[in-house]
């Protein structure tokens, strides 16, 4: 049993038994040439009970394992995770996930935050504390002889 992923542009591609199989992404690049490798991907895909016994019976017992694995959502269906080397045309331009910037405080225009963690400040201060008087003295200090 060896840690390969398969090679493929789509879960669906990486889930049928012909893929190539790579263990790294240098070896993924090779492997695919005309393609980049974007990363290793993981995909779920809920399935019957059946398709889960054929999709898992048709990885050969000689080939690499640990891509599929099986689990179980809370109704008691069948999921299988799918990890594969997820490749791309090199001119083809991928969807652009927007990115948001997180929204600045609403109330007065300030950080705050250093306020929530460090209300007493970071150091400890290098005066004695006074003794409560209420404290009960367990050592009394001697008394003077006269």
């Amino acid at each position: 049993m060896s840690l390969a992923y398969p090679i493929a542009e789509s879960l669906e591609a990486a889930a049928k038994p012909g893929a190539k199989f790579a263990r790294s992404r240098r070896e993924a690049a090779e492997l695919s040439p005309g393609f980049a490798v974007e990363g290793l991907e993981t995909g779920w895909l809920h399935l019957t009970e059946e398709d889960a016994a054929a999709l898992f019976s048709a990885q050969s017992a000689d080939g690499p394992a640990g891509h599929l694995q099986r689990y179980e959502d809370t109704s008691g269906h069948v999921v299988v995770a799918i990890s594969w080397w997820k490749i791309s045309v090199p001119g083809k331009k991928r969807k652009a996930v927007k990115e948001t910037a997180p929204e600045p405080a609403r109330s007065s225009g300030t950080d705050h935050t250093d306020d929530l963690y460090f209300r007493r400040g970071r150091t400890k201060s290098k005066r004695a504390k006074p003794a409560d008087p209420n404290q009960l003295d367990l050592f009394k200090p001697p008394k003077a002889k006269t």
